[in-house]
Parts: C-alpha cells; sequence; structure tokens
C-alpha cells in the first residue's frame, strides 16, 4: 500500500490540507518557518514531522537531521552547522532534533564539557531572538512521555525489524538516566523559552493525539489567508499543549 493510501482520521486530513494552504502562503508571500521537534528519545519526533509534511510540496520544505558533528564542525562555533540549514525565502524547515542537542543531550550524556554547556544556555536566546528579529517564524515543540511509555516503546525499537535502525547507544542508557534529562530539560524550560519562542509541551503518550495538537498548535499561530475554511478545531487543546513562557 502506497503512502497516500494509508487510512486517516477526517482530523488528519482536514489539518493537513490546512498545511498545504499555510505551505502556499509562506511560499507565495516569501515568508520563513523553522519548527524544532524535541524529546525524550521515542518521544514521536520523527513521526511527528512525517505527519506534518505528508502532503506537502516537496520544493518548499526540508527535514534537517543532523548526525553527530565532524572533526571540522566540532571546531567551529557551536551554532554554526545549524544556522546554514535556517529556513531560505519561502521555505519552511522542519528540525529533528536541534541545537537543543547542547541543553539536554550532551551534558546528560557526557558529549560537551561544562563551559560549553554554561555558553551555549547563555547564548542561545540572543540568537533566537535575532532569528525572530530578522523575520522568522520560530517554533519550538517538546513532545513528553513518561518513563513507561518510554520503556514499551524502546523495546519495540528491539524486537520490531522496521524501527530497529533507530536504536543508539543513547537511546540504550535513555531509561537509566531518566532523572538526569529530566533535570536539564527543566533548567531548558525554565531559561530558553521566552514570549517570542516559546517551548510548546504536548503530552505524547499519546501520539496520534499530539500529532493532531501539534499541527493544530502551528497552524493557529500563522495568518494564511485560508485559514480555517475546512471547519477543523485549530485552536489547540489545553490538556495536551502547554505554552510554557519565562
Amino acid at each position: 500500500m502506497g503512502l497516500y493510501n494509508i487510512e486517516q482520521s477526517p482530523e488528519y486530513t482536514n489539518l493537513q490540507i490546512e498545511m498545504i494552504a499555510m505551505q502556499r502562503w509562506v511560499q507565495e508571500t516569501g515568508q520563513r518557518v523553522a519548527i524544532i521537534f524535541e524529546g525524550r528519545d521515542t518521544a514521536g519526533k520523527g513521526g511527528a514531522i512525517m505527519r506534518f509534511v505528508r502532503y506537502l510540496n516537496p520544493r518548499g520544505y526540508r527535514i534537517v537531521a543532523l548526525s553527530k558533528p565532524s572533526e571540522i564542525e566540532s571546531g567551529q562555533w557551536y551554532f554554526q552547522r545549524y544556522i546554514q540549514e535556517l529556513p531560505n525565502k519561502g521555505e519552511i524547515v522542519f528540525f529533528d532534533r536541534s541545537w537543543y542537542n547542547r541543553a539536554v543531550v550532551e551534558p546528560v550524556m557526557g558529549f560537551c564539557t561544562e563551559d560549553q554547556y554554561k555558553t551555549f544556555m547563555n547564548d542561545v536566546t540572543l540568537v533566537e531572538k535575532m532569528l525572530v528579529r530578522d523575520g522568522i517564524h520560530l517554533f519550538k515543540l517538546w513532545f513528553s512521555i513518561d518513563v513507561d511509555e518510554q520503556k514499551k516503546r524502546l523495546q519495540e525499537r528491539v524486537t520490531d525489524p522496521l524501527k530497529r535502525w533507530k536504536l543508539s547507544t543513547v537511546d540504550i542508557q535513555a531509561q537509566r538516566k531518566w532523572d538526569e534529562y529530566t533535570h536539564f530539560k527543566s533548567i531548558m524550560f525554565e531559561m530558553t523559552s521566552w514570549i517570542g519562542a516559546p517551548w510548546i509541551r504536548l503530552k505524547g503518550n499519546n501520539k496520534e493525539q499530539a500529532r493532531l495538537e501539534g499541527m493544530r498548535y502551528i497552524l493557529s499561530k500563522l495568518n494564511y489567508p485560508e485559514k480555517g475554511k475546512t471547519g477543523e478545531r485549530l485552536k489547540s487543546d489545553k490538556d495536551i499543549v502547554n505554552e510554557i513562557i519565562s
């Protein structure tokens, strides 16, 4: 069965029609949209992105999922390799993880020094304010799951041959380091959520619900001409979506 023959709910269909209308506005008016997808391992970031882009024009969006820095990149300004991936005029960029690796994953796993972490936390909001002032629509989504749900999804990666490619050494340590992730995540929310680009926390134990509400949130914040013509609810459910502003 092909990708476009997969059955889905009327909600998804309507929201994806809205996404197409939003993308048309982005392309015709030269907007730049960057959407960051973050969360613990197995939180559903990649799957959410695939729902967002399912019917979009591939010429008008990119998915950015960077691997670990090369030796050359490790010697660059930390933001440099992300800056070059920012959206061009008329483009939407979906970041499957982002510069926020340095806020949570890297300090938990020992991939950065304490000084590197502190420098990042001091600089990131300044960088984002420059992006927003320059006209980029910046969204930061955090897909939240509980410890039992993560354990179940990690086991699926071990046993399901279609998901095994997702399993990494970082994944294997995710449960053991759960409290450390929580600690750094809380600091990140407190220090890097600001009115121009707040963190949007989505309850993600129910993947489909989180994806639908994530789409609703983004669509509700962009003023494209055909907005709401499907009749679909665009206001996000506050029981699932929490906007964090420090």
